[in-house]
């Protein structure tokens, strides 16, 4: 007897503008989908192709014929007829002032195309004055308190908060983090459903947190990992690339990447390893992957231990 196979209902295609550019996408597509569809580059940070839009940063808004307001475009569902401006005066004008409102209040230094944003929109972090200082922590790790490591591996002095070193695995750096909420749903009910980490604090004391503000290890995170590949800032990375940034020594120019079949069980999740100078330096696992979506555990994740001995001074 053969089984049925069940196959989606088809949507029906849309058709919308995008910059003066006739786009077709299917019903329930969001703007960011169209704007893709076209080749046409929106910046987003708080964006995950994993996970349900939070809205956060505004870095992807758009001009939408008729709205009273932009739209952001990795949320907003396009409808017949839309006509989209994704350059128009104002929108730049809106991603600056996310961009040196960010800048101005958190490190940038890892983000991924934000020199590029920076320049293409004019926006000078500086002229809000110094850095803002980020909300305060409980529990503080003093192995690196009064340090930043820049993007460049430079050290310089800081009133930022320390970034917490109190596991071997990764590394919490929330003098980086936006609030993109990305962290908080991967642990959360979107995926991991461990719930170690959630919102603290209200206002301007709002952090990210560990339940009652406890250290890592004390918590009820599982080490999956699974934070660390939707962190959009480097607020969360592996030890060794922290480690190898402080050093000066990280450069992704000079790293490969080989996607291959976890060997620990026979789930079969797939896992890219990240190789610099012979030595594997971090893991991921592909967005698109149906049996993991990006997700892993913490033998996925962090298992490449034995491959290896890395030399330390």
């Amino acid at each position: 007897m053969t089984t049925p196979v069940s196959l989606d209902a088809p949507r029906r295609l849309v058709d919308i503008t995008v910059d003066g550019r006739e786009v077709r996408v299917p019903e329930g597509a969001t703007i960011l989908d169209a704007c893709t569809a076209v080749g046409t580059d929106v910046p987003t940070l708080c964006y995950g192709d994993t996970l349900t839009p939070k809205n956060a940063c505004r870095v992807c808004v758009v001009e939408v014929e008729g709205a009273r307001t932009l739209a952001p475009a990795c949320s907003r569902a396009v409808e017949p007829g839309m006509t989209v401006a994704t350059d128009s005066e104002r929108v730049r004008h809106s991603r600056k002032m996310v961009l040196e409102l960010l800048g101005s209040s958190v490190d940038l230094s890892t983000t991924p195309d934000v020199p590029e944003w920076m320049e293409r929109y004019e926006a000078r972090p500086e002229r809000f004055g110094p850095r803002a200082e980020p909300a305060p922590l409980g529990e503080r790790d003093s192995r690196h308190a009064g340090e930043h490591h820049a993007g460049d591996g430079s050290v310089a002095a800081t009133v930022e908060q320390p970034a917490k070193v109190d596991n071997d695995l990764y590394v919490r750096d929330y003098g980086k983090c936006i609030m993109c909420y990305k962290c908080v749903d991967a642990c959360g009910e979107q995926w991991q459903n461990t719930f170690a980490i959630g919102i603290a604090g209200r206002g301007f004391d709002a952090r990210v947190s560990t339940e009652h503000d406890v250290a890592l290890p004390d918590s009820a995170c599982v080490y999956c990992g699974n934070c660390i590949e939707v962190c959009p800032t480097g607020a969360l990375s592996f030890s060794t690339e922290f480690d190898m940034r402080a050093e000066g020594t990280w450069d992704e120019e000079r790293q490969s990447q080989t996607t291959t079949v976890c060997t620990y069980c026979g789930v079969g999740c797939n896992v890219t390893l990240h190789v610099q100078d012979n030595e594997i330096v971090k893991v991921s696992s592909p967005h698109d992957n149906p049996v993991t979506h990006g997700n892993l555990c913490i033998k996925g994740r962090f298992g490449f231990q034995h491959v290896q001995q890395r030399r330390r001074d």
